[in-house]
C-alpha cells in the first residue's frame, strides 16, 4: 500500500547526502519533497504540515555524527515521527474478561469479516470468543458472519426473529456467557456516520451492552474521509481503536497517518488480505520502518515461526548437509514459503527489498512448478533420474505445461543438487574460505 509513499520519501532523502550540518536552509527542499510525498498519499493537509515542522524542529542544528550520513539522521528521525504519528504505544485490547468488543463502520468496510478475523486471533491467544451476530439489516449478514465462524473455529449466536438490536445484543450475550464464552464479539450492521437513526441505535447497543472495545473497521482506500469517519463514530459512541482493512490494497496509505493525529483513535489492528489468517497487530514502529523501506524483519520472523514447522525444518536441515534433497522435499519447502504469504509481501518485509517488483508472472512460475511436482508420482519425485521422455511427456500433459518447462525445472533442480554435494565435507569448506578472502 504505502509503494508511492516509500519511493517519494527516498527520493527526498537522497537529496540530503554530503551534508556536513542539517540546516534549516538545506533541509528545505527536501522536506518540501516529503510534505509532498504525504499529500499525494492522501494524508490530511494538517497531519502534513505538522509532521513537517515537527521533523524540521528536531533536525535543524543537529550536528551529523560522524559514523552516520545525514540522510541516515534524518530517516532516524522521520522514522521516530512516523511512528508517533501512527500511534506508538497505544495497540493492545483490554484485560477485563469477559471481553467484550464492539465493531462498528461504514456500509462495505469489511466488519463481518474483521470480526471473525478477530476472533480467531483471541482463540489463538487462549481466549473462548463467541461472535453475536447483530447486523438485521443487510441480506445474508447473519449466514456469512456463520460460514465466517465454521472456518475460524468459532461459536456463533444469532436469532433471526428478534428485530430490536440492543436487546438482541444482550440476550445473545447473555446466552455466550452462559456457554464458557470469555470474549464476545458484536457484529453490527454497517452505517453512515450522518444516519442519526443508525447512530442511536449503536448508542443504545453500548449503554445496554457496556463494550470495553470499540473498534471502527475502516477501508484504507477511504483516505482522508476515513478520518472524519473515525471522527464522527469516536463523537457517537466513544472509540477505543481502529481495525483498519484492505492494506494489500492500492490505497495510498493516508488513512494510516492520519487517523491517530486527527481522531485521536490509535489503530489496533490491519487486514492484509482476504483470508481469515491474514490480519495483524499494527505496530507503529514496524510500519513506519516499512514506509521507509527499512522492512519488517521482526514481522517476518513472526510470522515464519506461525507458519514453519520446526521438527519439518530440522528434517530438510539434515537432508541438506547429506545432499539427499529431493523434488518431494523441494515440494515441501514450496508450500512452507507460501504460507507466509506471496513472494511480493515477503520481499517488502526484508531491507532494501521493498521496491523490488515480484509480480503475476513470478508468482505464476511458482505455481507452474509446483503443478509440474504433483503432476509426478512419489517415485518419480524421490529419484528424477527414472524420467524419460514418455514419463516427461506424461507430467508435461497433467500439469497443463510444456515438456520444455518440465526439462528446465530437472535442470534447475540437477544443478542445486550438485551445488549441495560440492559444499559437503572439506571440499565445501576450503570454496566457503576462499569466497570470504574475495569479498574482505
Amino acid at each position: 500500500m504505502f509503494e508511492g509513499l516509500t519511493e517519494s520519501l527516498s527520493k527526498a532523502l537522497r537529496n540530503l547526502r554530503g551534508m556536513g550540518r542539517l540546516s534549516e536552509e538545506n533541509m528545505a527542499g527536501a522536506l518540501e519533497e516529503v510534505r509532498r510525498a504525504l499529500l499525494s498519499a492522501d494524508v490530511h493537509f494538517k497531519v502534513a504540515r505538522e509532521f513537517v515542522e515537527r521533523v524540521k524542529a528536531e533536525c535543524v542544528g543537529r550536528e551529523v555524527l560522524k559514523s552516520v550520513t545525514p540522510a541516515q539522521q534524518i530517516v532516524k528521525i522521520i522514522s521516530d515521527e512516523l511512528e508517533k504519528f501512527l500511534g506508538a504505544g497505544d495497540s493492545g485490547l483490554s484485560a477485563l474478561r469477559p471481553l467484550k468488543i464492539m465493531m462498528v463502520g461504514l456500509h462495505g468496510s469489511g466488519k463481518t469479516t474483521s470480526s471473525a478475523k478477530l476472533a480467531r486471533l483471541l482463540a489463538k491467544r487462549g481466549l473462548k470468543p463467541a461472535l453475536i451476530a447483530c447486523d438485521i439489516y443487510r441480506p445474508a449478514a447473519i449466514d456469512q458472519l456463520e460460514t465466517l465462524a465454521a472456518q475460524a473455529g468459532v461459536a456463533v449466536y444469532s436469532d433471526r426473529a428478534q428485530k430490536d438490536v440492543p436487546k438482541l445484543a444482550a440476550a445473545l450475550e447473555a446466552r455466550a456467557l452462559a456457554d464458557g464464552a470469555d470474549a464476545v464479539i458484536f457484529d453490527t450492521a454497517g452505517r453512515l456516520q450522518i444516519d442519526e437513526v443508525l447512530i442511536e441505535e449503536i448508542k443504545r447497543l453500548r449503554g445496554l451492552c457496556n463494550p470495553s472495545e470499540v473498534l471502527l473497521v475502516a477501508d484504507a482506500a477511504l483516505g482522508q474521509e476515513a478520518v472524519n469517519v473515525a471522527k464522527s463514530f469516536n463523537d457517537a459512541v466513544g472509540l477505543t481503536g481502529v481495525i483498519l482493512t484492505k492494506l494489500d490494497g492500492d490505497a495510498r496509505g493516508g488513512a494510516a497517518l492520519s487517523i491517530k493525529t486527527v481522531s485521536n483513535v490509535a489503530i489496533k489492528f490491519a487486514g492484509t488480505g482476504e483470508k481469515l489468517d491474514e490480519f495483524d497487530v499494527f505496530y507503529p514502529d514496524r510500519m513506519a520502518q516499512r514506509i521507509l523501506g527499512m522492512g519488517d524483519v521482526v514481522s517476518l520472523v513472526e510470522r515464519a515461526q506461525e507458519a514453519v514447522d520446526a521438527q519439518e525444518a530440522e528434517r530438510m536441515s539434515q537432508k541438506l548437509r547429506r545432499a539427499e534433497f529431493d523434488l518431494e522435499d523441494f515440494l515441501s519447502q514450496m508450500r512452507q514459503i507460501k504460507k507466509l504469504g506471496s513472494m511480493g509481501s515477503i520481499l517488502k518485509m526484508l531491507p532494501g527489498m521493498g521496491n523490488v517488483k515480484v509480480g503475476e508472472k513470478e508468482e505464476a512460475k511458482m505455481r507452474r512448478t509446483e503443478a509440474i511436482i504433483l503432476s509426478m508420482t512419489p517415485a518419480e519425485r524421490r529419484n528424477p533420474k527414472i524420467l524419460n521422455a514418455r514419463r516427461r511427456l506424461r507430467i508435461a500433459s497433467g500439469s497443463g505445461t510444456q515438456v520444455r518447462d518440465v526439462n528446465a525445472l530437472l535442470k534447475q533442480f540437477e544443478g542445486m543438487r550438485k551445488m549441495m554435494k560440492m559444499m559437503r565435507g572439506e571440499r565445501g569448506r576450503k570454496m566457503m574460505e576462499k569466497m570470504s578472502r574475495r569479498f574482505r
